[in-house]
């Protein structure tokens, strides 16, 4: 054990957990966090409140692993069935736990609340077992070795089970007979698949050392990639491979660590004394909302405009009538005028305008759902383009609230090259 990294199995338990009315984010929470010790989950199993299903799980996991982190069932109500289901496995008696019961009584005491029966299910627990500290939550995790594997009981409340998560890592990390930290770095970027990436890594980086860990975490609007080392000697390799990806995406990196568009963009027009309008339709105030997520910016961000109907359009950012008229609320010289409505009565000194069909519906064939016009620039300098996001609503608005700021980024950083969505998405 002290050589190698243990192999890591994860239970999750709960019928809302089968059912979907649950998503469950606390697997990840964890296998993150195992990801920084370089330990790696090698089988994570999903299993609803049936006890002799997770009896059958739980006796296979401790037979081919050597630690199981058992998340859910630690509550009071006859379907919390995790501390039944381990004595049984275990072959030891559940009791009443002291520790666990002063703890109840704590709990219970500095809310104001009685200690009844359902709640004091909470402290019986399997004989022999080890208490996990829960500063948040009534139930206490706990833990009991099974043959030779360390069987981790945690709560499935995901702030309780963050709160309680360094402890146990602090332990994992002693079984181990090291503390072996896993160096990660993430590179944000935006405009790049997860698919793509990989392709363009794979095609052009053929000697990628095993000893830099890659990986990918995709979401809406950044992808993030992640190179890890796992011994401080191969840090230079890592620094070579950051080289290769920065030559190969270029300016569609945005930052590293929790670099976001939004920030970036903020922190740049701070660094040039400007500000930054919004004029938004289809993204109904998305972007502004996205700006003002990040403290301080107020410093760069004064005013946003939601002109959702076309008269709104006309009577708050003077988009001439004869526009939408002629060209419709979704066109190249509506957005344009949007953004210069936006910039006059702001008085900012850079805009993003959008005005587009986002869906399911109100599309044609001249312009399907998915179309889209963005206008960002200054008042010297003020660009449009129509493009073709053809997502979902909800995703249509952050990739097109996000393309928005990315073209401002872009324009502060003096990019001219064209992105890869821009074109690929353009009309």
């Amino acid at each position: 054990m002290s050589e190698t990294s243990p192999r890591v199995q994860l239970l999750l338990t709960g019928n809302e957990l089968m059912s979907g009315d649950t998503i469950d984010s606390n697997s990840a929470m964890i296998a993150r966090r195992l990801d920084e010790l370089a330990i790696d989950v090698r089988r994570k199993v999903t299993v609803g409140d049936d006890p002799e299903l997770l009896r059958e799980e739980l006796a296979g996991m401790a037979a081919s692993a050597d630690v199981v982190i058992v998340n859910g069932g630690l509550g009071p109500t006859v379907d919390d069935l995790t501390a039944e289901v381990l004595a049984r496995v275990a072959g030891v008696p559940l009791e009443e736990n002291a520790q666990a019961l002063a703890h109840l009584e704590h709990w219970c005491g500095g809310r104001k609340l009685t200690l009844n029966a359902a709640n004091r299910k909470q402290a019986i627990l399997p004989q022999g077992c080890r208490i996990i500290d829960n500063p948040i939550g009534s139930a206490v995790g706990f833990e009991l070795t099974v043959g030779r594997c360390r069987i981790i009981c945690t709560p499935g409340v995901p702030g309780e089970l963050r709160a309680m998560l360094d402890s146990i890592l602090a332990g994992l990390a002693a079984q181990m007979g090291r503390v072996l930290e896993r160096d990660i770095l993430r590179l944000q970027t935006f405009g790049l698949g997860e698919s793509s990436a990989q392709q363009l890594i794979a095609d052009n980086i053929g000697d990628w050392p095993p000893e830099v860990h890659l990986g990918f975490r995709a979401g809406a609007p950044q992808l993030e990639i992640k190179l890890g080392v796992d011994r401080t000697r191969d840090l230079p390799l890592r620094e070579r491979c950051l080289a290769q990806l920065r030559e190969l995406f270029g300016d569609h990196i945005i930052g590293e660590g929790d670099a976001s568009l939004a920030g970036t963009v903020i922190d740049l027009l701070r660094q040039r004394g400007a500000t930054l309008t919004t004029a938004e339709s289809c993204t109904g105030g998305l972007i502004a909302s996205m700006l003002t997520r990040i403290a301080g910016s107020s410093d760069v961000f004064h005013a946003g405009f939601v002109t959702y109907a076309n008269d709104i359009k006309r009577d708050i950012l003077d988009v001439p009538q004869i526009d939408l008229d002629t060209h419709g609320a979704v066109s190249g010289e509506v957005v344009l005028a949007m953004a210069r409505g936006a910039l006059e009565k702001s008085g900012a000194d850079y805009a993003i305008a959008v005005s587009g069909i986002a869906g399911p519906g109100g599309g044609s064939a001249e312009k399907p759902v998915g179309t889209v016009w963005l206008a960002w620039g200054c008042e010297d300098n003020l660009q449009a383009r129509r493009l073709l996001w053809p997502v979902e609503r909800s995703l249509f608005q952050t990739m097109i609230a996000a393309a928005g700021l990315d073209m401002i980024r872009r324009t502060l950083l003096g990019i001219e090259e064209e992105s890869r969505y821009m074109l690929s998405r353009r009309v």
